[in-house]
């Protein structure tokens, strides 16, 4: 059942959504080689911390951290570790969920590790804009399935592939909500856009083929055929006169 946020709810959305948006532009700049993934986690905890919130990954069914960071030919859901050191040419992927309130915002950003091939970093920019691309798509009287073919279209025409076995999400009191949110369909189908949906949409975006493996942490999941992939998110909200994003700057 897709829940329908009140403008008073999306508010507060909106203030775990800007400490997700801190937390990323704060990781940004530290991202270089020679640091481990436990580092950029525990950097993000206590900002998190600090901003009153909650991490909304760790202990998650589960999870162990507050970050999911996925490097080179990971999708998603990397587990940051004190074994796990960046090196020049990486491309890093961090997701990071904060809840405040009773309130969840979610947002991913790839950045490059030093200086990076024109490949990868063409990669990241595609990933890029094809949020950009399918966030304009989620207006009320839209379908749902118009911002999963907007960001496939773009994608796939500039020879990439995109993820089909995760999926974007519903976001608000759960982490996770109705309706999921492919990066893949048709467009004109799926459930009608309504104002008060809230959406984290996230194409994740591979080099080579789509096909993807879960590996034995049983999270972090890789691409099938080893080729690099990219990660891009924002949580959005459909107002009346379009989309609002949450996890903005």
């Amino acid at each position: 059942m897709v829940i329908l946020k009140s403008l008073q709810e999306i508010e507060k959305m909106q203030k775990a959504g800007r400490i997700v948006a801190a937390v990323l532009e704060e990781l940004r700049g530290l991202v270089r080689p020679g640091i481990t993934t436990l580092y950029l986690d525990e950097h993000a905890e206590k900002i998190i911390l600090a901003a009153g919130a909650k991490p909304a990954f760790k202990g998650y069914r589960g999870y162990p951290r507050t970050l999911c960071t996925s490097i080179n030919n990971q999708v998603i859901h990397g587990i940051p570790s004190k074994d796990v050191t960046l090196r020049p040419g990486d491309i890093l992927s961090i997701d990071v969920g904060a809840v405040m309130e009773g309130f969840y915002g979610d947002a991913a950003i790839t950045v490059p590790v030093g200086k990076i091939t024109a490949e990868a970093g063409r990669l990241i920019k595609v990933t890029e804009d094809a949020l950009k691309i399918g966030i304009e798509k989620a207006v009320p009287g839209n379908r749902l399935f118009d911002i999963s073919a907007a960001i496939q279209e773009h994608v796939e025409a500039n020879g990439y592939a995109v993820v089909r076995e995760f999926v974007g999400h519903g976001i608000g009191r759960s982490l996770h909500e109705d309706p999921q949110v492919p990066n893949f369909g048709e467009r004109s189908k799926g459930p009608r856009l309504q104002a008060g949906m809230v959406l984290a949409i996230e194409p994740m975006v591979n080099m080579g083929g789509s096909a993807t493996v879960v590996t034995e942490d049983n999270w972090t999941a890789v691409t099938a055929d080893g080729s690099l992939s990219a990660h891009a998110e924002h949580t959005v909200a459909i107002l009346e006169d379009g989309p609002l994003i949450l996890t903005g700057q």
